[in-house]
């Protein structure tokens, strides 16, 4: 291929890589929700073959100047169960990685039938998640979801009868459209599952400005409704055993993601697909938005780079402790200089700061003293 290839060189396959995660971003969706800012189209399922192909050519081509294996692999979106079976799998055998790797595959709930989830399971995927948002009809009429009320029971039952032990649901919080009882009845709905889901992810809706949401003032979030609800996921979930690992991110014990972990390590990642990002020892860089400009260059033999960044010293110390004070792990004391300004928000234990549950909706006020946010301009 004549490329011009991003400026550091990928470890090659000799070196010992500790854990080294792959992104695989399928832009293509039924329907696009209200509040999506995502590089996701529900206009472009024609490019799907052609898309498949030209992210097994990028992986190859990859792989090819020596990536190491991946201990981590997810398939994102955008609705990557859009595509069919077949094809996810095809691109997933396409990924040199260890045998213990996981692999991670969304899914909405109306496409998770037993025979996809075998063949996804059958084809080296070891972890679903589930886009739910919701139990409640108002709320998921609010965000434009299309699966129905009762798409939490019957997910839960298929993906146990696919065999799969470790998967999650995502939910959302902060639709004008749900009251604190909503929340309260959806947590119940998914705790009182005779298998529950072993990962919960829960975001605050957030109103992007392009979107149809984030147009429409009359429907943009409550701040203090939305952080009543967060409290009360918090709560009930910790109560319930589940504990927390990041910021909208609660496991049990041996059911954490180890792929979101690779981001919040600050660790390193390959990206393949139109937007997927990349990260190596600071350098990142980015493929294309389009899908249809991504399929156009990978068939003329270009890299389909969109752009990429050098971090310099300051601003990876940075990045390194705003992401780590995100998590359950916190950051050494002595990252700040003084958390007298703080002392509501975090906790210290161990020599370790980590926010408090309130910290945790006020994380950007923490985040901002850190001692390395001072060098960062």
């Amino acid at each position: 291929m004549n490329v011009a290839r991003p400026s550091t060189a990928w470890p090659s396959c000799g070196a010992r890589v500790a854990e080294f995660g792959v992104y695989v971003h399928v832009p293509f969706c039924a329907h696009r929700c209200d509040y999506c800012a995502f590089a996701t189209y529900s206009d472009r399922d024609h490019l799907m073959g052609d898309y498949v192909a030209a992210v097994i050519r990028e992986i190859e081509t990859a792989y090819s100047e020596g990536l190491p294996e991946a201990t981590s692999v997810f398939f994102g979106g955008g609705t990557p169960s859009r595509l069919s079976a077949e094809q996810l799998l095809s691109i997933l055998d396409a990924i040199p990685r260890h045998l213990d790797a996981e692999v991670t595959v969304e899914c909405n709930p109306e496409d998770a039938s037993l025979e996809r989830l075998l063949a996804y399971r059958c084809g080296g995927v070891t972890r679903m998640s589930f886009g739910v948002q919701s139990t409640q009809p108002a709320v998921l009429a609010d965000l434009g979801r299309r699966h129905g009320t009762m798409a939490h029971a019957e997910v839960a039952a298929t993906v146990t009868a696919a065999g799969f032990t470790t998967w999650n649901m995502d939910l959302i919080i902060g639709s004008r459209a749900e009251t604190l009882d909503d929340v309260r009845a959806t947590l119940s709905d998914l705790l009182g599952l005779s298998t529950p889901p072993p990962h919960i992810s829960c975001y605050a809706l957030t109103p992007e400005p392009a979107t149809p949401l984030g147009r429409d003032e009359s429907r943009h979030p409550d701040e203090d409704d939305t952080a009543d609800s967060y409290e009360l996921v918090a709560a009930t979930l910790e109560a319930a055993g589940y504990q927390w690992e990041e910021i909208s991110n609660w496991a049990r014990a041996g059911h954490e993601c180890r792929h979101n972990h690779v981001y919040w390590d600050q660790g390193n990642y390959r990206g393949f697909g139109s937007a997927a990002h990349s990260h190596l020892d600071g350098h990142r860089f980015w493929n294309v938005r389009t899908p249809d400009r991504y399929v156009q260059m990978l068939a003329a033999g270009e890299l389909p780079l969109g752009g990429e960044e050098h971090l310099d010293v300051a601003t990876r110390e940075f990045e390194r402790d705003s992401l780590a004070l995100r998590t359950r792990r916190g950051v050494p004391l002595e990252a700040f200089d003084s958390l007298e300004e703080i002392a509501h928000l975090v906790t210290v234990r161990a020599g370790r700061v980590s926010l408090t549950t309130p910290g945790r909706l006020l994380a950007n006020q923490a985040i901002v003293r850190l001692r390395s946010a001072s060098g960062r301009d």
